[in-house]
Parts: structure tokens; C-alpha cells; sequence
């Protein structure tokens, strides 16, 4: 009887490690298609999977990552075969995501500004075919989305180079090893050592910051800056006599003088209305009550400001030490201060004078000419 109950757990064990195993290798055939119901699969290359799994898998709305290989003839290909370059496969993950929650284009968004979609040589350390950056399409909106999407990106000039990214129609997807997925949480030492070699996160720091992480930024907000940059409407700098005319004491001194107003003792600090600041000089659009907040400082203080457009940059040595100061582009007048301690998502805090500006109410917007701006109360 003993025996038996040996031998029949040992039959058990056998047969669930049989199933296990099965289940592994028909992946690959459950694989090919895209996923049914409510989630849709994204398959995509930039390089090592590790890192693409590890990078993906942190943005909301994904469900899972699986690494493996697409794009070659061979059937269920094993890694030397695929590292071999010779194989015609590229390393790739699999994307699992739920579209309520974030987009294809989103998808791709995060995938590029975790790689280097500029090099179809390989990726960073890995070199050969079977590294470089593609994106394997399911269908004809995945494509059409991909495409725009990469023309905006090229157009606004974000990365160092044109993108050199593959639109490569989907076939088949074959898992990778079972000791490849999640590599970077079972072998956390190993894949941080490999990741800081291979210079993956030095290349990301000189394109997007050394905040990316912490304050990140969509290629899409990049996109959006650089088509109202391109879009700007001129405002006129009136006449010194008009700028004299028209400016109190005081808005004058701000900012024709590059003055300061006091702190605490001036019109906006602590307005808490819906609406846009504007030039006092030229009307020229600067900020908006979306991103104001209340930073303790007495003066009006922003996380960013509406179009990067209407800002000008330039350094300032008057309290012996370095600082930025905002000017507008068109009256040329002086707003105030930009610095490194603002709260997210942006880090900065935009310290203007209350006096260098005009508010516009939310309600008066379409009648002074401001309608468009309407969008950022929507």
C-alpha cells in the first residue's frame, strides 16, 4: 500500500511538471494573436528585453510583459540561436495592456523614451540586427498610429538623431526562456550592474534630464510645446511713451527696472480665481490658475507656464549668485524668477511679480480675445 501511495504521488508530481512544461511551449502558439476581450497586446523591440519588461511593466494600465522573440523563420527559437544575430529574430516584449486605462500610442510614448529609437545598428552595449528598435504592428490602427505618432516626434527634433525605428508587420511571438522574464526582479544585482554598464540611463539623462524619473515628461507634451512654439501669436511692444502712459509707478519699475514688488503686499499672490495672467505690457498669454499654488513665498508662484513660447530665459548675476530670470518674448518685460523647488510634475516654481501682470477671468476670456485658452479649464 505504501508503495502504491509512493508511486502514485510520484505519477502526480510527474504529470502537473509535464503540464507546467506544456503550457510553457504552447505559449508561443496562444501568442501569435492578439489578445482577446478587453486587453490589447503591443509587441515591441528596444534592445535588451530585460530592460523593456523592467520599463513597461512600471506604467499604468499594463497588465503584463513577456519577453521572447519575433520577427525571424525559425520555430520556438532558444536565446544563443536569437543572440547568434543569425536567426533573423529580434528580441521583444509582449504587451499586455487595458486600453480604458492607457492607449497604444501611450504605450509607444513610454517604450521610446526608455530606448534609443535612433539606432537600428543595436541598442547601447548589444550590437547586431537582432537589438535594434521595431515595432511590430497587429493591425492597420496600430500602424497608422505608429507612424503619426513618429512623424510628430521627428518633427519637433526631441532626440539627437531622426528615428530609425522599424513598422514591422506581426507574425509570431515565441516566450523567451522561463529564466528571462522578470530577470531584473529575480536577479536584481546582476541586471542593476548590467543596466548601469550598458548605458542605457546615460543616454536617457542627456535626451530627456537627469529628473526624468522624477518629473517625467511625455514625447506627446513635447510634441504639444513644440507645435505652439511653431504657432505662436506675435503681440507688439508698444512705444516707450505708450509704456509710460499706461504703467503704474510701480509696474513700470518691475518690469522696465527689473524691480521686485514686496512680498505679501500685491495683487495676486493670493488669488485663487480661474482664469490666465497675461503681459501687462503686451497682453502676451503667460500663466494659467491651473498651475498656480500657493508656495508660501508671497508672491504668485506657477509650476510652468501656458506656451514656453511666450518665456524668454536669461541668467542673472545682480545677488552674486546665479539665477534664472523670465522675461516675456515680445514686450521683453521682467516677470521674475524660475526655480528648482516647485512641486510636481514639473519641480519648478515660476516666482512672478503680481505686477508684471494682468488677470483675465475664466469668464471674460472669450471677450478679450483669450478663447483659445478656454481648453485648460475643460
Amino acid at each position: 500500500m505504501k508503495s502504491r501511495l509512493k508511486i502514485t504521488t510520484v505519477a502526480l508530481l510527474f504529470a502537473s511538471f509535464f503540464a507546467v512544461i506544456t503550457s510553457f511551449f504552447s505559449t508561443a502558439e496562444d501568442m501569435t494573436q492578439p489578445m482577446k476581450g478587453d486587453n490589447e497586446v503591443a509587441t515591441l523591440a528596444g534592445g535588451c528585453f530585460w530592460c523593456t519588461e523592467s520599463d513597461l511593466e512600471k506604467l499604468d494600465g499594463v497588465v503584463d510583459v513577456v519577453s521572447g522573440y519575433s520577427g525571424g523563420t525559425l520555430e520556438n527559437p532558444t536565446y544563443k540561436q536569437v543572440s547568434s544575430g543569425k536567426s533573423g529574430h529580434i528580441e521583444v516584449i509582449q504587451v499586455t495592456f487595458d486600453p480604458k486605462v492607457v492607449s497604444y500610442e501611450q504605450i509607444l510614448d513610454h517604450l521610446f523614451r526608455h530606448i534609443d529609437p535612433t539606432d537600428n545598428k543595436g541598442s547601447f552595449v548589444d550590437r547586431g540586427p537582432q537589438y535594434r528598435p521595431a515595432i511590430f504592428y497587429h493591425n492597420e490602427d496600430q500602424k497608422l498610429i505608429a507612424q503619426n505618432f513618429m512623424k510628430d516626434i521627428d518633427a519637433a527634433g526631441i532626440f539627437p538623431k531622426p528615428l530609425a525605428t522599424e513598422l514591422i508587420e506581426y507574425k509570431t511571438f515565441w516566450p523567451a526562456e522561463a529564466y528571462h522574464q522578470d530577470y531584473y526582479k529575480r536577479n536584481p544585482i546582476r541586471y542593476k550592474y548590467y543596466r548601469h554598464g550598458s548605458g542605457r540611463d546615460k543616454y536617457l539623462d542627456s535626451v530627456f534630464g537627469e529628473d526624468r524619473e522624477e518629473n517625467p515628461k511625455t514625447l506627446r507634451q513635447y510634441i504639444t510645446e513644440y507645435e505652439m512654439a511653431v504657432n505662436v501669436k506675435p503681440y507688439s511692444k508698444p512705444s516707450e511713451s505708450q509704456i509710460k502712459k499706461s504703467l503704474t509707478e510701480l509696474q513700470y519699475y518691475v518690469t522696465q527696472e527689473e524691480g521686485t514688488e514686496r512680498p505679501f503686499d500685491n495683487a495676486y499672490w493670493d488669488n485663487k480665481a480661474e482664469g490666465i495672467y497675461v503681459d501687462i505690457v503686451s497682453g502676451e498669454p503667460l500663466f494659467s490658475s491651473t498651475d498656480k499654488y500657493k508656495s508660501g513665498t508671497g508672491w504668485p508662484s506657477f509650476t510652468k507656464p501656458i506656451n514656453k513660447a511666450y518665456i524668454v530665459e536669461e541668467d542673472d548675476f545682480q545677488l552674486f549668485t546665479k539665477r534664472t530670470e523670465i522675461r516675456s518674448k515680445f514686450a521683453d518685460s521682467h516677470l521674475g524668477h524660475v526655480f528648482n523647488d516647485g512641486p510636481k510634475p514639473t519641480g519648478l516654481r515660476y516666482c512672478m511679480n503680481s505686477a508684471a501682470m494682468r488677470f483675465v477671468a475664466k469668464a471674460d476670456l472669450e471677450k478679450e480675445g483669450y478663447g483659445e485658452y478656454l481648453y485648460l479649464f475643460n
